[in-house]
């Protein structure tokens, strides 16, 4: 086990703190990490997640085969080209955080199904996940969306995610038989259950995963091109790993792609109370667009 040594219990200066394992990991490469996720993701990442860095970060090192964190830190700065852009990738890929259920946050989706029967709502909804992570919250909104409009209302949910691989999770739609958060009546009408190998898995069924466009998404682009503006955002417990500048920043894109009047599902411990210029609050971690 990964153990962080504590300097103060043995007298050693900060710049010499490193993790006592297999791999040199100074308080110097620490900061580092730091300022590259904050650089191209937004990801702010406080001094207690230094061993959770170490422990995702040092898989990558064993890949490469890089003996420090220094070392691999530096080759990833001259990375160029083609690799260079997929060991970006997977660098992030190691410090995003994937934790999701099925109709987590619940009163959402009885907000959505609302939503959807208002007066004046698009028959063929346009609503971006902006998280997706492995599935459970796209695939969550799209059944909403089969069992409010009918499965050929034409109605698409684009689904996004900055870290490839979850979203290749995601786009394969394949789960445990007891995942949390699914009714018996909404596995049965809308999942396929594994039988012989395949036992104690479910599969989403094809026509709720063709109301799905997965693609990989980072809210640090500076210019979002998005088609015609959306009916809906979904954007839930993505803030929380933003300082507030960010944030503000990724409120006003999400803002700009959004139509007048729109609503914003945002995370449980989540406020932008102080963007009232852009989001008032409407109900409980839900906004709508200024």
């Amino acid at each position: 086990m990964n153990q962080l040594l504590d300097p103060s219990s043995r007298g050693a200066s900060a710049d010499a703190e490193t993790i006592d394992h297999e791999f040199t990991f100074a308080s110097a490469d620490f900061e580092r990490v730091r300022q590259l996720i904050y650089q191209r993701a937004g990801i702010s990442l406080h001094e207690g997640k230094r061993a959770m860095v170490y422990s995702r970060l040092s898989r990558r090192l064993r890949e490469t085969g890089h003996r420090s964190f220094k070392d691999y830190l530096a080759w990833l700065e001259r990375a160029s080209g083609a690799d260079g852009d997929q060991e970006w990738q997977e660098f992030i890929n190691c410090l995003t955080t994937n934790l999701t259920s099925f109709f987590r946050e619940d009163h959402h989706f009885h907000a959505l199904a609302e939503a959807l029967k208002a007066p004046g709502m698009s028959k063929s909804p346009r609503i971006w996940c902006n998280a997706a992570s492995t599935g459970e919250e796209p695939y969550s909104i799209v059944m909403v969306l089969a069992e409010v409009l009918g499965e050929r209302s034409g109605a698409k949910l684009m689904a996004s995610d900055i870290d490839t691989k979850v979203l290749a999770t995601a786009r394969r739609g394949v789960y445990s038989a007891d995942a949390r958060g699914l009714s018996p009546e909404r596995l049965r009408r809308h999942f396929l259950r594994g039988t012989g190998p395949n036992s104690g898995s479910i599969r989403v069924k094809p026509e709720l995963g063709q109301m799905v466009d997965f693609k990989p998404f980072n809210l640090m682009t500076p210019h979002w091109s998005m088609g015609e503006p959306f009916d809906m955002v979904f954007c839930r417990n993505v803030m929380i790993y933003f300082d507030h500048d960010t944030q503000r920043k990724v409120l006003e894109r999400i803002h700009g792609v959004m139509k007048p009047g729109s609503l914003l599902f945002v995370g449980h411990s989540e406020n932008f109370t102080d963007s009232r210029d852009l989001f008032h609050l409407r109900g409980k971690t839900i906004y709508q667009r200024v």
